[in-house]
């Protein structure tokens, strides 16, 4: 579902139909910048597409950050924002080692993300702003780090 998302989408469930749209955010362990190289942020963006449709999570939008990830998607009714979260975290992290086993360099112990995270619901009123809001973090991030010396 990546790209334009017009809002007033219904998830479907045995007995009940519903919108479970939120604004996920969590950041990498140490906020290290794994994701930095275009090659390893396409991987993570890859990785993290497999495993949302894998578990019936709909992205409206992704953007990986070099540090941290946004993502608007649309949980299926009976799944907790808790249970998308150790999903999306813990699958990504398995796949993205797997796959790339240069990142266990960084993170010998195999703890990828941060245990904290940032979610909120969104409603058809503001989805357009933070789907924008999402997609945008790059120009967002590179006028910020203009102002903060490394």
């Amino acid at each position: 579902m990546n790209g334009t998302f017009s809002g007033g989408y219904l998830s479907k469930g045995n007995h009940c139909v519903g919108e479970n749209l939120y604004h996920f955010e969590w950041c990498t362990k140490y906020r290290y910048k794994m994701f930095r190289k275009s090659e390893n942020k396409k991987l993570c963006e890859t990785v993290l597409n497999e495993v949302a449709e894998r578990h019936g999570i709909k992205i409206a939008e992704l953007s990986v950050m070099p540090e941290h990830v946004h993502m608007v998607g649309d949980i299926p009714p009976v799944m907790s924002v808790s249970k998308a979260f150790n999903l999306l975290k813990g699958a990504s992290a398995y796949e993205l080692f797997r796959k790339e086993p240069k990142f266990r360099l960084r993170y010998p112990r195999g703890h990828l993300w941060s245990p904290g995270k940032f979610y909120r619901t969104v409603s058809d009123v503001n989805v357009d702003t933070v789907i924008n809001y999402v997609r945008n973090q790059a120009v967002e991030q590179a006028s910020l780090d203009k102002f903060v010396s490394t």
